[in-house]
């Protein structure tokens, strides 16, 4: 079996970083397959691989193929074999899975589809219609395909896991790894930056709030007095996914959705429509649909309570105050990131941004939001900018937040010193990698494998 051979440049590390996951690749470009013409992915869609009862597509090697393209990395054979290869090893894994009795719920595999059927959608302007005339298939034709597909990727997941769960990386390994990358091949990083922020989110007063439960109260006797739920969702209802899906959430277990809408689901009866209650997302009212154990069918209508001007007004006092004290040393950023942001994903760095392995120096150019790096390329090192307006990203709430610039590394090949963690994350990579070729060559043995003698040259199987 071949294993490409690439060198190192900034590209392609991170290709190699990720290259245990190829395979899912495929997928990224569902949202791009539905534009080819029919006839196009007619011809596309023939088998290339067979592992026991799973098949590999060449429609789906085209896909990941493009994807890596995309990504900005060189084509050859040789790389669209080596997307093959790991398209195989997962087939591979997924059939070991079954030998095995590995197994994923249900449950998880109908949520990762509802989730990602959701994000299928807003590609479409989240219609439908739009949505089965570029496929060519009902909405449920699709939602079946991607489902057997995750459930085949979550199997996969699961498999690699429980290969490198034991696998760590010493000093040593970084180390001697590092020492054996041809000086000419190391990658080199565009400007680097150590950057953080504070978020504030804007108190939504107790007006605002009785005005949404206000709202969602008549949503609920309009319902009840004989009004369709699905076409109440569609029309008032802030919760993106509802325009696809009326509001019906699908079958959920414990500890899948945020506690208080959790805690409703179990404390309805089947049918039973609840008076309006508050989350993190907002104002909800719910319908329990079906109970089974721990699982749950629901469907709600949210209304997001919107902060007044007056409100926002005192979140950007409050962080001017806190960066006040932070620039005359009363505190430092870390502890008053630690303290007092509300962004969680931050606050557990002590407030900074971080890549993709979690290292808090980050590509300027590239990883940074874009909103960010408008607010830095103004800035000096070291500098804490005044109040900002923002949205958070997970619940798109009103906000405010001050961004500080620690540190700037300036462009520069990689070396142990500035890029330890990159390393070492490559090293692991390299080492978790090597472990689950020599599963592959052993476990293949347990399958039946044909690949199309059009891909011979690929050697998979050698």
């Amino acid at each position: 079996m071949i294993f490409m051979k690439m060198q190192l440049n900034e590209k392609s590390l991170r290709f190699w970083v990720n290259s245990l996951f190829l395979f899912f690749l495929s997928f990224a470009a569902w949202g791009q397959a539905g534009e080819k013409k029919e006839e196009t992915r007619f011809v596309l869609d023939k088998i290339i691989a067979k592992v026991d009862n799973y098949i590999v597509l060449k429609s789906e090697l085209e896909s990941a193929y493009q994807s890596y393209l995309t990504d900005g990395n060189p084509g050859s054979e040789e790389a669209k074999c080596s997307l093959l290869n790991r398209m195989v090893m997962s087939k591979v894994m997924v059939a070991k899975a079954e030998i095995d009795s590995v197994i994923v719920t249900d449950i998880e595999v109908d949520q990762n589809t509802t989730q990602r059927m959701n994000i299928i959608l807003q590609n479409y302007g989240n219609s439908q219609e739009e949505l089965e005339r570029n496929y060519g298939k009902t909405f449920e034709q699709i939602k079946a395909e991607l489902h057997d597909q995750i459930r085949e990727q979550l199997l996969a997941r699961e498999m690699t896991d429980r290969i490198t769960k034991d696998i760590a990386i010493t000093p040593s390994e970084v180390k001697r790894f590092y020492n054996k990358i041809p000086s000419d091949s190391l990658p080199f990083y565009s400007a680097d930056a150590v950057i953080g922020q504070i978020v504030r989110t804007a108190k939504v007063s107790a007006q605002q709030k009785a005005e949404a439960k206000k709202k969602l109260e008549d949503l609920r006797t309009r319902f009840l007095n004989g009004e369709n739920w699905n076409e109440l969702a569609k029309r008032y209802s802030e919760d993106p996914s509802a325009q696809a899906n009326g509001g019906e959430m699908g079958y959920f277990g414990r500890g899948s959705m945020v506690p208080e809408y959790e805690a409703m689901a179990f404390k309805l009866t089947k049918g039973e429509v609840s008076h309006p209650f508050e989350s993190q997302y907002g104002f909800h009212i719910m319908q329990l649909i079906d109970r089974r154990g721990n699982e749950y069918n629901s469907r709600h209508i949210l209304i997001k309570a919107e902060p007044s001007s007056q409100d926002i007004t005192r979140a950007h006092f409050y962080l001017d105050s806190l960066r006040r004290k932070i620039m005359k040393d009363s505190i430092t950023f870390e502890q008053a990131a630690k303290l007092f942001s509300d962004d969680k994903e931050t606050k557990g760095h002590t407030g900074y941004f971080t890549d993709a392995d979690g290292g808090t120096k980050v590509a300027i150019d590239k990883t940074l939001d874009p909103a960010v790096y408008f607010v830095i390329d103004t800035m000096k090192v070291g500098h804490i900018s005044k109040p900002l307006p923002y949205r958070t990203k997970d619940t798109q709430q009103e906000a405010v937040r001050i961004i500080y610039f620690k540190t700037k590394l300036p462009p520069h090949q990689a070396n142990l010193k500035d890029d330890w963690h990159r390393i070492q994350s490559a090293a692991l990579a390299e080492k978790k990698d090597k472990a689950v070729t020599k599963w592959f060559v052993k476990s293949r043995q347990d399958v039946f494998i044909n690949i199309d003698p059009n891909f011979k040259g690929c050697k998979i199987l050698e």
